[in-house]
């Protein structure tokens, strides 16, 4: 390898990036044994935002666009290193670049059930879960709070910090909203948006802005929802006299069916079915008389109120 093309490589005249994968936050350009040539291209793609790092203190923040380094177009880099305006020679500094997209479907949940105060059933524990978005909007504070000095950072990294931060606001949230489970559901929209209202400061002190939260469930541990779906059963129920009646008179067609074809059967099934309904339905009333009287067919007795007879099913006078 020629001299020359060996001094070539130590300098670098274009600067730029593309994510080679999903979930990359922040990514350092390798510098090593390398120098930056006064008067290098810089592309920042959208999506993106460049910010030049001297030992360790951020200097210029460039965001989408091509650009020309100079003194002119690194004011604060020149500050920092005491360049005059006449400058030209090739320098170091540390370069990194920040990708600015939505970072969209991130999970969130609770990995044990949250503890709240419910006014229809007192102490309850809770679980939840869905999805959130969000994107960087300020490099020098991801970069001096979250990132660091290290080369790559991704999603999966900051992940666990903003379930838990979540999390707690949701808590939080949910503790101040006096909301009952049963009417959770319906606010699931409105508790969102208050607990991205708790999340949104923390996540700003991290140099993130929370684009979106979504709660798509929220539930009871197995326990407290087998509990749950008695008490629900027993309201759709309601009334037991009024229930049974119901269910009497679904029977009715079925009871009629069930003896052998005939118009004899089927008028005998009838009136079986009369009979059955008819006694169901006396026995939710209240006991006026205990009196009996002789079926007008086959003369074994019949209950006074009866209308057909139990044992032939004939109509009572």
């Amino acid at each position: 390898m020629a001299l020359g093309d060996f001094l070539r490589k130590q300098f670098i005249d274009v600067i730029q990036w593309t994510e080679p994968e999903e979930g990359i936050l922040s990514y350092r350009i390798p510098m090593q044994d390398m120098e930056i040539q006064n008067g290098a291209k810089l592309t920042v793609r959208e999506s993106q935002m460049a910010a030049f790092v001297n030992e360790g203190q951020m200097a210029d923040v460039f965001g989408p666009g091509l650009y020309t380094l100079s003194t002119q177009t690194l004011p604060l880099l020149t500050n920092l290193m005491n360049w005059d305006k006449a400058f030209k020679s090739p320098f170091k500094s540390d370069v990194y670049f920040f990708s600015t997209r939505l970072q969209l479907n991130q999970r969130w949940g609770t990995a044990n059930p949250i503890t709240i105060r419910d006014k229809e059933f007192g102490i309850v524990r809770l679980r939840g879960f869905g999805t959130y978005a969000y994107w960087l909007s300020n490099p020098n504070a991801f970069h001096a709070r979250v990132s660091g000095t290290r080369d790559v950072y991704r999603t999966a990294d900051v992940e666990g910090q903003l379930r838990d931060i979540i999390v707690s606001r949701m808590t939080e949230t949910f503790a101040a909203s006096g909301v009952p489970f049963l009417d959770m559901a319906a606010s699931q929209g409105g508790l969102a948006q208050a607990i991205a209202e708790r999340v949104q400061p923390q996540l700003t002190d991290l140099g993130l802005t929370l684009n979106t939260l979504i709660i798509e469930n929220l539930s009871l541990p197995d326990e407290l929802q087998k509990r749950l779906d008695e008490r629900i059963g027993m309201s759709i129920v309601g009334d037991l006299g009024r229930y049974t009646k119901f269910q009497v008179a679904q029977s009715i067609p079925t009871a009629a069916a069930n003896p052998g074809g005939g118009s004899a059967g089927v008028g005998a099934g009838f009136g079986a079915g009369m009979v059955m309904a008819q006694s169901m339905m006396d026995a939710l009333k209240p006991d006026t008389t205990s009196a009996t009287k002789p079926c007008v067919k086959c003369g074994k007795p019949v209950p006074s109120q009866a209308k057909f007879c139990p044992e032939c099913g004939a109509a009572q006078g």
